[in-house]
């Protein structure tokens, strides 16, 4: 009869703290790049307003005055009065509207920026300064996330902080500082785009929904993110995000909702450009042609004539972008910018397209890479393009007509 030896207990040494997994490193959110890109959006600001400040000053809409006006007041200019009138009043005031005799056409604005403004004004109650303040905030939104996108794609961080530079001192950057729709557009449609790039398309399409009740040209971009999904997007999983897509048509519906139960038109908006601002479809060849004659035969002011000049150099500018876009393959952007150029160049006339090159963020990217290439081309940019921005902000400071 065999007798078993109990077995001696094995001692485990554990250690004195449970071991912890590493975390693995992140790229900081906000880093070194961002903070110099903010830096130049806020010297810039802090150009614009001493600008605006001199001109207030040195010229005055009553010449003889021995007081200078508010340092706001050159602010208040064209589309503001718009806006402002939507923000105080709505929409259809006291049951005036289209029927009514001296109509403004205030609904060929989109709600957006009204909204925006109105809820500043419950903090700011100056009119004035809480839409410098709107769109000063926005601007810092709208230029951080075109350096973002432009690192991205030129992969290189000085590529970033050059996009910003081309677009901080573009030709019609005063827009971005002014109470108008420009900088709140792309403080939502470019992190709308970022937001696509890293493949988050319900964050894109809330994005892009609310920049679409600012401007029309957000539609533009809901039809470039839909290109982007279809020609990115290859697991089949990723196409369960696809209804997301079809958020950015809310808005729009909803304003042609709006305006149909006041006026029976659910285009009204339409129409009123129509009406105010010769936005009727017409022949691109008819555009330029009317545009041209604008611009040389002497029909016009001469104010009126040479920015009818800038109309005719931002169209050619905007063709050979769209050419370039496509050539590189960029289809998605090729999109939004050929729907916005048939946009603006099918009018009776051009208006307001050097303005809107401050949305055609390609043009910017591609400045910063060429840039790159050829260092020579931002010596050219800021020595002989920025100082243009310096003319059209006195033209648009002093109320005279800048696009």
């Amino acid at each position: 009869m065999s007798v078993s030896t109990p077995s001696r207990p094995v001692t485990v040494h554990a250690p004195p703290f449970p071991a912890e997994p590493r975390p693995k490193p992140r790229r900081p959110r906000f880093g070194p790049a961002d903070r110099e890109v903010l830096s130049l959006y806020v010297l810039t600001r802090i150009g614009i307003w001493i600008t605006a400040g001199a001109v207030s000053w040195l010229f005055p809409a009553d010449g003889k005055s021995r007081r200078a006006p508010s340092l706001l007041s050159p602010w208040q200019q064209w589309d503001w009065w718009h806006y402002l009138h939507i923000a105080q009043d709505g929409y259809f005031p006291d049951g005036a509207g289209p029927w009514t005799v001296g109509w403004d056409n205030r609904e060929a604005f989109f709600p957006g920026f009204p909204l925006t403004l109105r809820a500043v004004h419950v903090v700011v109650p100056h009119w004035a300064a809480a839409g410098a303040l709107t769109s000063f905030v926005a601007g810092g939104v709208a230029v951080l996330a075109l350096a973002r996108i432009a690192r991205r794609q030129l992969r290189d961080l000085e590529g970033g902080r050059r996009a910003a530079v081309f677009f901080l001192l573009s030709p019609c950057a005063v827009f971005l500082a002014a109470g108008y729709t420009e900088s709140l557009f792309l403080a939502l449609a470019l992190p709308a785009w970022l937001a696509a790039q890293r493949g988050n398309w319900p964050a894109a399409a809330a994005l892009t929904c609310l920049a679409c009740s600012v401007r029309v040209t957000g539609l533009f971009l809901a039809a470039a993110l839909v290109l982007h999904f279809v020609l990115t997007v290859r697991d089949r999983s990723a196409w369960r995000s696809a209804p997301w897509l079809a958020l950015p048509a809310l808005t729009p519906v909803l304003y042609g909702w709006f305006l149909s139960a006041r006026t029976g038109d659910w285009m009204a908006w339409k129409h009123a450009q129509e009406r105010g601002w010769y936005r009727d479809f017409h022949a691109p060849w008819d555009a330029w042609s009317n545009t041209w004659e604008a611009a040389f035969h002497h029909t016009q002011p001469t104010g009126y004539a040479l920015m009818s000049q800038a109309e005719l150099l931002a169209i050619l500018a905007g063709v050979v972008l769209l050419a370039l876009l496509v050539r590189r393959r960029r289809l998605p952007e090729a999109l939004y910018l050929a729907l916005t150029l048939w946009a603006l160049g099918t009018s009776y006339w051009y208006t307001s397209i050097p303005r809107s090159t401050l949305l055609w963020w390609p043009l910017w990217i591609a400045l910063a890479g060429w840039s790159l290439r050829r260092p020579l081309v931002q010596a050219v940019y800021l020595y002989v393009v920025a100082p243009l921005g310096v003319v059209v902000a006195i033209t648009f400071l002093t109320g005279r007509w800048a696009g």
